[in-house]
């Protein structure tokens, strides 16, 4: 009988993280915008989040909000930055941002990619970390593409 108990609290803690989770842009199918991301720039340590544009509230992110709260530096100066901050600095400026640079972690790289999402009223950001991680231009390119697919931008 515990173990019945512990399966329904289990559950249920999943169902709420789910609720939590941001879905998708309005109007858009979120299994085909998972997937086209996940074709694009798929990994363990990347992660993508479109927010509104004004206001920066994420509306869809790609990937658990573990990897997505990692820290890597900001290849733009000094320190480190969380994807979450470059999609709400996004929000503010609008501008495009393509950056790469070495990792915190020896041997490895990271690509930072953000900027408006086409014809839409949102931005978007995404950070890809490891020995294959893309380099941020390269990650713009294969986004755009990513959001074509999904049925995001037409742009």
């Amino acid at each position: 009988m515990l173990t019945k108990a512990c399966s329904a609290t289990a559950a249920l803690a999943l169902l709420a993280l789910a609720a939590c989770s941001p879905g998708a842009p309005e109007g858009v199918d979120k299994a085909a915008l998972d997937d086209a991301v996940s074709r694009a720039i798929g990994d363990p340590n990347s992660c993508l989040m479109i927010a509104e544009a004004d206001g920066g509230e994420v509306v869809y992110r790609y990937n658990s909000a573990t990897a997505c709260a990692n820290e890597w530096p900001a290849c733009e100066g000094q320190g480190a930055r969380k994807l979450k901050d470059l999609v709400e600095l996004t929000a503010k400026d609008r501008q495009v941002r393509s950056l790469s640079c070495d990792s915190s972690i020896g041997g490895r790289s990271v690509g930072w990619s953000a900027g408006p999402v086409p014809g839409k009223p949102y931005v978007y950001a995404a950070v890809m970390e490891g020995e294959r991680a893309f380099p941020g231009m390269m990650m713009a390119d294969r986004i755009a593409s990513a959001f074509r697919k999904a049925g995001l931008s037409t742009g």
